[in-house]
C-alpha cells in the first residue's frame, strides 16, 4: 500500500445535500482526526479515498473553494480562461521553444534550452506525483460538477499546466525584455484558469506552482 502521504486524496460531494465535503465511509471504530487519517483504495478507479482524519478538513475546504469559484463564471471570463489554459499546454510550450531556437541567436537558443529544461523537469515531476497520489479530477469526484475544459488525464494533483508555467517563469528570471515578470504573470493566469475551468482544485494549483518553482531552479543550473 502507498505511504500515508500518498493515501490522502479524493474528495466527493454527497448527492442528497449538494454541499461540498469528503466522503464519510467510517463507522464508530474508525480513528478520529486526532488519531490520524483512515483511507481506502477504490478498486474501480485506482484512487485513494480519505475517510476521516486531519487531511479531511483540508480537502473539504479545497473542494468548497473550487465550488465557490464557479459562481463567478461568465462567458467572457471563460474565453479568457480557456485561452490561458491553451497557452499553458504542451503544444504551446513546444512551439515557443522551437520559435526561440529557430531565431539562431545566442539569446534565442539560450531561452529555448532553458524553456525545454524547465518544462521537461516540471512535467516529469508532476506526472510522477499524479500517478503516485492519484487524486481524482473534480468532475469525477464531485457529483454534478461540470468542468469547462477537457482533462488530459484522470489525475488532479498537482496541476501540470501550473507546474510547467511556473518552471518557465523561474527559469526566465533575470532574462532581457522583462521575460521573467511577464512569464510569472502568465503562469499566475494559467494557474487561476485551471481552477476557474474546474480542471483542478486550488490545492493542486498551489502544489503545481511550488513544484514548478523547484523545476525552474533546477533548469537554471542545467542551462546557466
Amino acid at each position: 500500500m502507498a505511504s500515508a502521504v500518498t493515501q490522502t486524496f479524493q474528495a466527493s460531494r454527497a448527492e442528497d445535500t449538494g454541499a461540498p465535503h469528503l466522503s464519510h465511509m467510517a463507522d464508530s471504530n474508525t480513528p478520529t482526526a486526532a488519531e490520524g487519517a483512515a483511507v481506502t483504495v477504490d478498486a474501480a478507479t485506482g484512487t485513494v479515498v480519505v475517510q476521516i482524519g486531519r487531511f479531511q478538513r483540508i480537502l473539504s475546504l479545497d473542494e468548497a473553494l473550487l465550488v465557490g469559484v464557479q459562481r463567478y463564471r461568465r462567458p467572457w471570463r471563460t474565453i479568457v480562461a480557456r485561452a490561458l489554459t491553451t497557452l499553458g499546454d504542451a503544444k504551446s510550450w513546444t512551439a515557443a521553444g522551437i520559435a526561440c531556437l529557430a531565431t539562431g541567436t545566442r539569446l534565442g537558443i539560450h531561452l529555448g534550452l532553458k524553456l525545454a529544461a524547465a518544462t521537461t523537469l516540471a512535467t516529469l515531476a508532476s506526472q510522477a506525483l499524479k500517478r503516485s497520489l492519484t487524486r481524482a479530477r473534480p468532475n469525477s469526484a464531485i457529483h454534478g460538477f461540470e468542468a469547462l475544459a477537457e482533462n488530459p488525464d484522470r489525475f488532479s494533483f498537482p496541476s501540470g499546466h501550473t507546474a510547467a508555467a511556473f518552471a518557465v517563469a523561474i527559469a526566465f528570471a533575470g532574462e532581457p525584455f522583462a521575460l521573467g515578470p511577464l512569464a510569472l504573470l502568465l503562469a499566475t493566469g494559467i494557474g487561476l484558469s485551471r481552477v476557474y475551468l474546474g480542471a483542478h482544485y486550488p490545492l493542486d494549483v498551489g502544489a503545481g506552482a511550488l513544484l514548478g518553482a523547484a523545476a525552474g531552479v533546477a533548469a537554471r543550473f542545467l542551462v546557466p
